[in-house]
């Protein structure tokens, strides 16, 4: 007697049960597929809630080349060669360094010291790096880090120590001493 001719015996013997069992098979098909469509939905607004944060992300971005509408205000168009410029190292380091310099002076800060080096430890890949010394309020230097490394030519912040000055760790509005080493690469000439 083979397994099928028993189960055949038994759901002919009981009618009741076979019905039953058809219709917890149904029902279960039809869960399954249920759960799948709900599921298949949520990824797909998941996906637009995705797609719209996203699209908000490409907004704000300072670094998309496109023009801005009339008024637009605050909107700031980033233009330019990603690499430094310049004929020779020198001055491409002398840019970099106008770069740095210029951007620490537009938010109030103070230059004590600077350096530019030439031959550091990435010079073979072309890169420029420049340390420079300087003061400058609390309140500007997240200011100054971005305008630094969301601008052109594309900067690198390596390294920085920022220091409050003895006795105004605490107030508010006081100046940082802060040392920034900030890096770029030259393509060379053309």
């Amino acid at each position: 007697m083979t397994t099928n001719s028993l189960i055949d015996r038994l759901l002919a013997r009981y009618p009741g049960a076979a019905a039953a069992l058809y219709v917890v098979a149904v029902v279960g098909l039809v869960a399954v597929s249920a759960l799948s469509i709900l599921d298949v939905l949520q990824r797909r607004q998941d996906v637009g809630a995705t797609a719209d944060t996203l699209a908000l992300l490409e907004a704000r971005n300072p670094l998309r080349q496109r023009a801005a509408p009339a008024g637009a205000g605050d909107v700031a168009v980033v233009t330019g060669s990603p690499f430094l410029e310049g004929p020779t190292v020198t001055v491409a380091g002398a840019s970099l360094m106008e770069r740095v310099v210029g951007a620490i002076a537009r938010f109030g800060g103070t230059i004590l010291s600077s350096q530019v080096d030439l031959q550091g430890t990435e010079a073979k890949d072309g890169f420029i790096a420049v340390s420079v010394s300087c003061e400058i309020e609390q309140e500007s230097l997240q200011k100054l880090l971005y305008d630094l490394e969301a601008g052109m030519p594309f900067l690198f912040v390596d390294q920085m120590v920022a220091q409050t000055p003895e006795g105004a760790a605490s107030a508010v509005g006081s100046r940082l001493h802060l040392l920034i080493s900030v890096s770029g690469q030259w393509q060379g000439t053309k």
